[in-house]
């Protein structure tokens, strides 16, 4: 049997859908929009597996902010009442058929990332649904992401009219230009057109840093960075190595 794994970034999609609310504190109503957009993607995809990955809700940053103390400290926590209302959201997706993969200290992202290369590696479809971008360093001809809000695949085309760089360049990139998002400053005097045209000429941090030929306006703001470029893309850089605790038999999706 051919698989197709639809894995939910769940807190992308719950918070987008929460924020859109006119009563942000009217749970049921986030929850039954969210399922509908569920029924949607299901719809549209036909999954065998399916997933929704859930972010720890504790206050720790993880092994990221002791690279980058910066990273993410300065995110809005998450509003009380969907805080409080996060089992009730899982258990409409539950009776959905719809499990709930729950991380315990790892980021949703770096489960999802190790979820999904293991199941592409075995010549399984993968499809992660979420808006984020870094997902985007993950693709492969078997691994696909899926903007359900904007209705778009942030495949190699998107990536090249986005960024200017190849997926496999990503975090090379993010490396140079940092992600303004999670507080990841990347090399200061790098923009995204900087970082771009380096890229395509170098092709990777570690080429540009041992590169003797640079141009003195670039070699000026890259001297003495090379550390805190590293770190940078060691940040953006997905893990795929967490141990996940299931086997794919557990998430077999059968609709209700």
């Amino acid at each position: 049997m051919s698989i197709h794994l639809v894995i939910i970034d769940a807190m992308n999609l719950i918070r987008r859908v929460h924020a859109a609310q006119p009563n942000p504190d009217d749970i049921a109503s986030t929850a039954q929009v969210c399922c509908r957009a569920l029924t949607k993607i299901i719809r549209s995809s036909e999954p065998t597996h399916m997933v929704a990955v859930f972010d720890h809700t504790e206050q720790d940053r993880g092994w990221r902010a002791e690279l980058v103390p910066e990273y993410k400290q300065g995110r809005k926590p998450m509003p009380e009442a969907l805080q409080q209302g996060l089992d009730t959201i899982q258990d409409a997706f539950w009776e959905m058929g719809i499990d709930s993969l729950l991380s315990s200290g790892d980021e949703a992202d770096d489960m999802i990332a190790t979820l999904a290369l293991k199941v592409a590696s075995h010549n399984g479809q993968v499809t992660i649904v979420s808006t984020d971008k870094g997902y985007c360093q993950l693709l492969q001809p078997t691994l696909r992401i899926r903007d359900y809000f904007q209705q778009r695949w942030l495949d190699s085309p998107f990536i090249e009219k986005e960024f200017s760089v190849a997926p496999q360049q990503l975090t090379d990139y993010w490396g140079l230009v940092g992600i303004s998002s999670s507080g990841v400053t990347g090399v200061p005097g790098i923009g995204p057109k900087s970082a771009s045209s380096l890229l395509n000429q170098y092709g990777t941090l570690d080429d540009l840093f041992a590169a003797e030929n640079i141009e003195p306006k670039w070699q000026k703001k890259l001297e003495g960075n090379q550390g805190l470029a590293m770190r940078c893309k060691q940040v953006a850089t997905l893990k795929t190595d967490i141990t996940l605790g299931f086997n794919l038999q557990d998430i077999r999706f059968s609709a209700k």
